[in-house]
């Protein structure tokens, strides 16, 4: 039983500390924040392409590419949660919510002493009124045959924090229920491209795609402002009946529950690839987007496909700031055996020749709709939880709650009212209006100045 207690003593004193649950929350923001940058759900080959080899192996064996479902991320968030619990029992009830009992008015810094004429039945009726009056929460208490007056002000902003706490473990609960269940991801489109959306039962095709940039001149030169993104799209949901819909910026669509946002646009490329004059009919057939690369059949060689240029300068031949599609070309590097043999900027409807007989023609330019897409089964939690939080902290800062110590002892002739005051916030915070309160307690109770009290002198 000894051997209990001690080990609950060391779990409470652990978990109660503030500086370990700081550390908590620093772990779990460097977790997060990798899971942040580091793109997550992909495929394996994904990541040895995007990172340099030995990183992409870290990242594989920590499962840092899909972080948030890892049993030591959500582990963090139970012993976030542990923490903020026992914090809450054993450190901020008894601080915010303390125990009605009797204290020694002279040692609280905010204290004061006011002699009140009449006896102690009026008196005390008199003070309880006075306080009421003015929007003070009375209740008495005896203590050891004393009767102790205890007046609070604000006395539900106690509880500020523990409302915050909550909120933030609503917010947890409604992010665990993401976690759990919810998925995102990006979606690029190809005109005339159908995809199936991973994790649920929809399907998506882009049957067109348009797009506004306005042009603005200012002090340092034309800039080139995109103004809207229209994505023309045909969804069929779980029902299985398709429907045809528009997705703008900032105004998604949701399919079952999944919203689809649109989030960017780009360009992908049909190429004639042709050797000896000969058409490839597998190279020539398919779409290329930017990034992707051309292999050449029985070589090392091959075309990257760098950058699509919308415009290109004709004084210069080179690539211009301007993105409307005006005289475009496809800038492509060539790769020999993992090393660079070259590159050009080919404008579209031209071809460049790229050795043993082969010549890549740039065709046509198709564009790519770039959307995103998320499904959130714990967003309504997140929300609530953050209202809550919210509320907890406005609480907590712009109300100041203080608790009033009232002992009334009769005196010859009159009684000796002694008053203290407390707050969550200290003592410096309270001292003002401490101070206006005696002041109006002088004058409600003792117009005439202060009472006299009879002293009896000695027989000799």
């Amino acid at each position: 039983m000894t051997a209990l207690r001690s080990y609950y003593a060391d779990f409470t004193r652990t978990f109660s500390n503030v500086l370990f649950a700081v550390c908590l929350l620093l772990v779990w923001g460097v977790m997060t924040l990798a899971g942040v940058i580091v793109q997550q759900g992909r495929d394996a080959s994904e990541y040895f392409g995007m990172y340099a080899s030995p990183l992409a192996r870290l990242i594989l064996r920590l499962n840092i590419d899909n972080i948030y479902h890892t049993p030591y991320y959500v582990g963090i968030i139970g012993l976030i949660l542990t923490s903020l619990a026992v914090c809450t029992f054993k450190r901020v009830i008894p601080a915010r919510l303390p125990t009605l009992r009797p204290v020694t008015i002279d040692r609280i810094p905010l204290n004061a002493t006011i002699t009140v004429r009449g006896d102690e039945a009026s008196v005390r009726a008199r003070v309880e009124k006075f306080f009421s009056k003015r929007g003070w929460q009375v209740r008495k208490r005896e203590f050891g045959g004393a009767e102790w007056t205890f007046a609070d002000k604000h006395n539900w902003a106690r509880r500020g924090v523990l409302v915050a706490h909550i909120g933030f473990t609503i917010i947890a609960a409604g992010t665990c229920i993401y976690w759990a269940k919810g998925f995102s991801g990006d979606m690029p489109l190809v005109i005339g491209q159908t995809l199936n959306v991973p994790h649920s039962q929809a399907t998506i095709r882009l049957d067109g795609f348009t797009y506004k940039i306005q042009p603005i001149m200012t002090k340092g030169g034309m800039v080139y402002q995109p103004i809207d993104y229209v994505s023309n799209v045909t969804v069929v949901g779980s029902d299985g009946v398709p429907s045809r819909q528009l997705i703008r910026v900032n105004h998604p669509i949701d399919i079952g529950g999944t919203l689809f946002y649109q989030s960017s646009y780009g360009f992908a490329l049909r190429f004639l690839v042709a050797r000896d004059g000969t058409r490839d009919a597998a190279l020539s057939n398919r779409v290329y987007m930017i990034g992707d690369a051309i292999t050449l059949p029985g070589s090392q060689r091959q075309i990257q496909l760098s950058q699509f240029v919308p415009t290109v300068d004709r004084q210069t031949g080179q690539a211009s700031a301007d993105p409307r599609v005006n005289d475009p070309a496809v800038a492509i590097d060539v790769v020999e055996g993992g090393q660079s043999a070259g590159g050009a900027l080919v404008p579209l409807k031209t071809w460049i020749d790229v050795g043993d007989g082969w010549r890549i023609t740039p065709e046509q330019y198709v564009m790519v709709s770039g959307l995103q897409y998320r499904y959130d089964p714990g967003v309504a939690l997140v929300g609530i939880g953050a209202f809550v939080l919210l509320a907890g902290l406005v609480i907590s800062f712009y109300f100041l709650p203080a608790r009033l110590f009232v002992r009334i002892d009769p005196v010859p002739n009159a009684c000796a009212v002694g008053l203290a005051a407390t707050t969550v916030k200290g003592y410096d915070i309270f001292e003002v209006q401490f101070n206006e309160l005696v002041a109006e307690f002088e004058n409600a109770f003792n117009p005439q100045g202060p009472a006299p009290t009879l002293e009896f002198a000695e027989a000799t």
